[in-house]
């Protein structure tokens, strides 16, 4: 009897989406959670261990369903010319703040490590980011009776991930915040609005579809749910200022100060495509960027650290979706009720 979670049946078909870099907490997936939708939290950047206890604490704080996120490893784009040179055009921000950079290598976020993870603990969905897992992968946690999710940006994408078969996909726009989804480093993402996505996704894929990007209110929710043939909507920026999200204070104040106002996507930080508040940093480097990620997550690192700890925003990867000045500063409950169709 397959007794995998339905994503079909959430009481509230809303997602919180995973956050991964601190926004997603165990406490913010499982008030999501508790309120009716469903919670998540990012394995991304973290180890092995540390998502395990952050499995069993979300465990202590909810009895519902709750999700995992893992990001899927694909070859480097790095050149190490590239990474040299984008080293030394740091240089005098790492001065400023009085760090020093690393030698940035690559590494797969402990996939092996992390797959163990959530096939030992079984949270009740586990989704995918940056690429498709193989089949084998899909049907081991499914067998585990974990429900699947994968996220797509293209048609494309999702034909390549359905083949994997997955449970559902999570089709993300290009007013997401946070890194684009996309199967290829590289690729420039694509502008397509949400809505024609979903549209083109629905002609070939019979799974499941979940909508994100860009959702920031009830009338978004509604008119996606209503509209455009999806189970389920899923919003990330939406709780970035939840009381119980893990969000740098320099990062949670920057979204209501009137400094910052637009949003713009930049490899600057990561050495991957990301929607974030434009700042300073993102001014100064994102023309001479280079790709290779986690390689350029790893050199700006200390940078982002030393900018989170001393408050200054101008330094930081303000990740954010294009509605992020209607982020509400609340517990994750009212959230919930406030983008509630």
């Amino acid at each position: 009897m397959d007794n995998r979670f339905d994503i079909t049946k959430l009481q509230v078909p809303l997602i919180q989406a995973p956050m991964a870099g601190g926004p997603s907490t165990p406490a913010l997936a499982a008030a999501v959670s508790n309120s009716g939708g469903l919670g998540f939290l990012a394995a991304g950047y973290i180890t092995a261990d540390r998502l395990a206890e952050d499995i069993e604490k979300t465990r202590t704080l909810t009895a519902s369903p709750f999700g995992v996120n893992l990001f899927v490893p694909s070859p480097s784009a790095a050149k190490p010319e590239d990474i040299a040179a984008y080293r030394e055009a740091l240089a005098a921000d790492a001065q400023r703040f009085g760090v020093e950079l690393p030698e940035p290598r690559y590494d797969d976020d402990s996939w092996d490590e992390k797959l163990s993870v959530v096939r030992q603990f079984r949270p009740a969905v586990v989704t995918f980011t940056f690429g498709a897992p193989d089949h084998a992968d899909v049907s081991t946690l499914q067998e585990a009776g974990i429900a699947v999710g994968i996220t797509v940006t293209t048609p494309p994408e999702a034909n390549a991930a359905e083949a994997s078969g997955p449970d559902f996909l999570i089709v993300q726009g290009p007013e997401a915040g946070g890194h684009r989804g996309t199967f290829n480093p590289t690729a420039l993402p694509s502008a397509q609005p949400l809505s024609t996505l979903i549209s083109e996704i629905r002609e070939t894929t019979r799974v499941p579809l979940i909508a994100a990007g860009g959702v920031a209110t009830r009338a978004d929710v509604s008119r996606l749910l209503r509209g455009h043939g999806v189970v389920a909507v899923q919003a990330g920026t939406a709780f970035l200022r939840a009381e119980e999200a893990g969000t740098k204070p320099a990062h949670a104040a920057a979204m209501t100060d009137e400094r910052f106002q637009v949003t713009v996507v930049t490899r600057a930080f990561s050495g991957r495509y990301a929607r974030g508040i434009e700042n300073e940093f993102i001014r100064t480097h994102d023309p001479h960027a280079p790709f290779g990620y986690p390689e350029v997550n790893m050199l700006t690192g200390p940078i982002r650290a030393a900018a989170a700890k001393a408050g200054d925003p101008d330094y930081l990867n303000l990740w954010a979706g294009t509605g992020f000045r209607s982020a509400l500063h609340a517990p994750a409950a009212q959230i919930v009720a406030s983008l509630a169709p």
